[in-house]
């Protein structure tokens, strides 16, 4: 028998003992904005799986909503950064390697676009609006995966969130189809970069949630409603589905997939009309 055939299933009974425990790791959460967020989603969730969280919230504007929810949690610390900031990201990660000395996980939710560029067409797209979506949406997470893979010591699991417009034109969704297109890039590289490291680097893309930061896209209620009509499950997906697939990529049963797009959209993506 293989080995590991013989690791990943009990020849017995012929269940998988591969685990989805997450009990004893930490993992740094990223872009919980309320209580109605993916990240905070998969915070629970994770949570709930064994997880010792450190969850960031971007500024002292958002800080009492964040502890407030935070709070919630056991075994989860509050962490102030905003990722457009080099010396906030180099102090929060400081303050994490002296608080938990590794990590083993980082979940990126993190995405930004102008609201005057989410408006017109694409076409329009302001220089300044290009860069600032490209920076937060994107860049964001090479930046928080260079300062938390030496923290990954034991290996570890880094993941995005994006969405369907990075592949398909979605009307609408303009500049933050590019910001997305260009995340999945990123994830690929860095995949290749930190594999060494046994590091391994996904992204989910879910399909449309009702979230705050969704309410800045215009006729979002209209992307909602064609996707129930059109996805071979016939609804929306739920943010707890999103959650369960993040907690998946974090542990054990995971180990094997990197560099990876995964779908949880009731599978909208695979129609063609």
């Amino acid at each position: 028998m293989p080995g590991w055939y013989a690791r990943s299933f009990d020849s017995v009974r012929g269940t998988s003992t591969v685990s989805q425990s997450l009990q004893g790791r930490t993992i740094a959460v990223f872009g919980v904005a309320n209580k109605r967020s993916i990240a905070w989603a998969i915070a629970q969730r994770m949570q709930e799986a064994g997880a010792q969280l450190a969850i960031t919230y971007q500024n002292e504007r958002l800080k009492q909503e964040a502890d407030e929810l935070i709070a919630t949690l056991p075994n989860a610390q509050a962490f102030q950064c905003d990722v457009s900031r080099d010396e906030e990201i180099t102090r929060l990660f400081e303050a994490l390697k002296e608080r938990y000395g590794k990590l083993d996980g980082l979940v990126h939710s993190i995405a930004f676009a102008s609201a005057e560029d989410l408006k017109a067409g694409f076409v329009d797209t302001s220089r300044e609006g290009f860069r600032i979506a490209l920076e937060i949406s994107a860049y964001s997470l090479v930046a928080l995966a260079r300062a938390a893979s030496p923290l990954m010591t034991g290996g570890g699991s880094i993941m995005t969130m994006t969405y369907y417009g990075a592949e398909k034109v979605v009307p609408k969704y303009n500049v933050m189809g590019v910001a997305k297109a260009a995340l999945e890039a990123c994830v690929r590289y860095l995949a290749y970069d930190l594999g060494t490291n046994n590091i391994r680097v996904n992204a989910i893309s879910a399909g449309p949630i009702k979230t705050l930061a969704a309410r800045g896209i215009s006729g979002f209620g209209e992307m909602l409603k064609e996707q129930s009509e059109r996805a071979p499950l016939r609804r929306n997906v739920d943010v707890n589905e999103v959650a369960a697939t993040a907690v998946f990529l974090a542990s054990d049963a995971g180990s094997g997939i990197t560099g990876e797009t995964i779908y949880v959209d009731c599978g909208y993506n695979i129609m063609g009309f």
